[in-house]
């Protein structure tokens, strides 16, 4: 009787066929020996929209809101139907009598599975494959400790509460507040907090006043000292005079301490994503892109881990993987290895923190694209530096009196280079640049006299924060609501390791952050849209607080520590709160005036069409024209939508092309298309062939 294994993609389907010897492959599937491997294709099974509960909630209305379903539906997705039969077809052969989950190793794909299990309305009994390694041993390993199915069913409960969560959110806010306001307004738990918090750092740079500050310097022969700032010029001004009078300062204290930098710890996503950003320009989106790829192919360990430790178990292997590592990468010497720097089983939850693999070392890495080759050699540089020496410097520090006033020179000598000469090691220009001046102060003793060479005045302004970059959003995403939620929470933050890059990238793709900037790393800028949508967002749907206590409370779930009725309760009760007490705020029409541009008349109703980012829309939101840009109707004739198509379209419902493509011939013709609009304004077209080929 053959086991179902069912994967995440085709890729890990492959993956593990390979690692047991399966080799057959059939339509959607692969078998050998005594198992089915087939997969699912990203979320096979999705919930359903509000118009599947009610057909009136196609329609937009604060009337019908809250939508707060008491049962929940779910659909296959259409793209995806093929595979979905594919998978009901095998859960229910009458030889399989289990199944093995073997989608990632994480919430998301708990969910990918269960929900299609469900859907197939599957009661067969199944384990789980829980790995951090594609690599065939790690495979093999993990068929030979299957975990029971029920250790994830709490796994699964969270990721249920945060689906459906984020679809009550989305879906009644969404609703709410385009209603309010007369256009689409996007909103989101997770998205919108994380928008506030770029608007609210923008609002602190445009309000910031810098302040001039001054400060008088003394050049010595081997060194240049420095007074306190002075916020009165006219005092840095005076004491300068008395200097250059002075010409000579008499040395008051000499301070020189040894200080000592330790390693820094193993990569989780949020901190690869946060160096890749800085020291290569990478999106978080690239870098997980890159680091899944470098997985896919065995390079590296499991990349969506919210740890930098690794597990004691995995201390006796550690040694040989950082030499077959330094070796791979060309650190030559010896290389020290202070394993328990790294092992802390405690702080590993799901998965440890991301590693390079012993399969690397076979690997021809010359061939790997250039983006994976950086992140990989990332990878392998903190792993070296991790189980390295301190980084050690000594800082001395030089008091010294003129013109009765206090001056101060630092310097800095590296005593070992520690850890920090591995990592140059590996990443060489790209490795972190140290922004403190090597400076040696000469030895000089107290109340020795130093010449006073020149005396120079130097102005300065206070700055203001800083823009957000990709790096430094990360990292506020993941500490946000730290103040507010006690000290013993573990996942402080909104979002997690594994959907922060997304969330980013909605919010570029929505309009509502740009990423400006010259050089490797960019700016996110919140748009005008975006600084108009927080301006009348209420204070619970965009408080990065409450979305981290959330956050917090679902991996509570996750650990069967919160009961996911209590949690769904109290997201229900939000929204019904936030449906019945929001207003639209006074003055907000000038701030939402971005509605598009207008571009003709709509030939349903009469009322405007503009358009908007992904088509022309009718601006009577009863009516349900609308021209979209990725139009199949116009792709099968091998055509993209123009303005000036659509101004022709809405003046006269008729339009000539040229150069049109058969699907089935190849050939080009031209012909004329003909617009038309259904009872409910939805558009409708057709063909009229020029030689009087009748129409299609």
């Amino acid at each position: 009787m053959p086991n179902l294994i069912v994967t995440e993609k085709p890729s890990t389907a492959q993956s593990i066929s390979k690692a047991l010897g399966i080799t057959k492959r059939r339509t959607g599937y692969l078998e050998g020996g005594n198992y089915l491997v087939s997969w699912c294709v990203g979320h096979l099974v999705e919930l359903a929209p509000p118009g599947s509960y009610d057909s009136k909630l196609v329609k937009w209305s604060r009337a019908d809101l809250p939508i707060l379903p008491k049962t929940w539906q779910y659909l296959v997705s259409p793209g995806t139907q093929k595979q979905f039969e594919v998978l009901r077809s095998l859960m229910a052969r009458p030889d399989v009598d289990s199944l093995i989950c073997a989608t990632d190793a994480g919430r998301e794909g708990e969910l990918i599975f269960r929900l299609v299990y469900h859907q197939c309305k599957c009661k067969k009994p199944f384990t789980r494959l829980w790995i951090s390694s594609m690599e065939d041993a790690a495979i093999r390993d993990g068929f030979a400790h299957l975990k029971p199915s029920t250790e994830y069913d709490a796994l699964y409960k969270a990721a249920l509460c945060r689906e459906r969560a984020d679809w009550l959110v989305g879906i009644n806010a969404t609703r709410l507040f385009s209603c309010l306001y007369g256009q689409p307004l996007n909103v989101g738990r997770v998205m919108t907090p994380t928008l506030a918090m770029t608007v609210s750092r923008e609002a602190a740079i445009d309000t910031f006043g810098p302040d001039p500050f001054y400060t008088v310097l003394l050049k010595m022969e081997d060194c240049m000292a420095s007074s306190e700032r002075f916020k009165d010029k006219s005092q840095a001004e005076a004491l300068l005079a008395e200097c250059r009078k002075a010409s000579q300062a008499v040395l008051q204290k000499t301070e020189r301490k040894e200080k000592t930098e330790h390693p820094p710890a193993l990569y989780d996503l949020t901190s690869l994503q946060r160096d890749a950003n800085r020291l290569l320009g990478y999106s978080a989106q690239q870098t997980l892109d890159y680091t899944q790829a470098l997985y896919e192919k065995k390079l590296v360990t499991y990349p969506r881990t919210d740890s930098r430790y690794l597990t004691e178990d995995m201390e006796p292997c550690l040694p040989d993987l950082v030499r077959q590592t330094a070796f791979h990468f060309g650190v030559t010497g010896e290389i020290p290895i202070h394993a328990k720097q790294v092992i802390n089983s405690k702080k590993v939850s799901d998965h440890h923190a991301i590693l390079p693999t012993r399969s690397m070392a076979n690997a021809d890495l010359s061939s790997l694209p250039a983006g994976e080759s950086h992140v990989l050699r990332l990878i392998a540089a903190r792993l070296l530096a991790a189980v390295g020496e301190p980084y050690r410097y000594a800082e001395t520090t030089v008091q010294m009196e003129c013109a009765g006033t206090v001056f101060t020179a630092k310097g800095k000598t590296v005593l070992a280079e520690g850890w920090k000469a591995v990592e140059r090691a590996v990443l060489g220009d790209t490795a972190e640049k140290d922004k403190e001046k090597l400076e040696i102060l000469p030895e000089v003793q107290e109340r020795e006299t130093m010449s006073v060479l020149d005396a120079q005045l130097k102005e300065g302004k206070t700055s203001p924060p800083k823009h957000y970059t990709e790096d430094t959003l990360l990292s506020a995403m993941e500490t946000a609501g730290k103040e507010e939620l006690p000290k013993e929470a573990e996942r402080r933050g909104i979002g997690t390791p594994a959907t922060r890059a997304a969330i980013i990238e909605k919010l570029v793709k929505k309009g509502f952050l740009t990423r400006e900037g010259s050089g490797k790393t960019k700016n996110l800028i919140p748009t005008e849209k975006g600084r108009a949508l927080i301006s009348v967002m209420p204070e619970e749907i965009q408080s990065p607080a409450m979305t981290a206590d959330w956050e917090q409370k679902l991996l509570q779930i996750e650990r069967g520590e919160l009961d996911p009725e209590t949690f769904m309760d109290e997201i229900e009760q939000m929204v019904a709160s936030l449906v019945q007490t929001s207003e639209a705020v006074k003055g907000a029409s000038m701030l939402m005036k971005n509605n598009g541009k207008i571009v003709g008349v709509c030939p349903h109703c009469g009322a405007e069409v503009a358009e908007r980012e992904k088509g022309w829309f009718c601006t009577n939101r009863e009516c349900r024209f609308v021209i979209w840009k990725d139009n199949a109707f116009f792709k099968r004739l091998g055509k993209h939508i123009t303005g000036q198509l659509v101004d022709k379209l809405l003046r006269d419902s008729r339009a000539r092309l040229k150069d049109c493509k058969s699907q089935r011939t190849g050939k080009t013709y031209n012909a004329a298309v003909q617009m038309t609009t259904e009872a409910d304004g939805r558009a409708q077209f057709s063909l009229e062939f020029e030689n009087g080929g009748g129409k299609t």
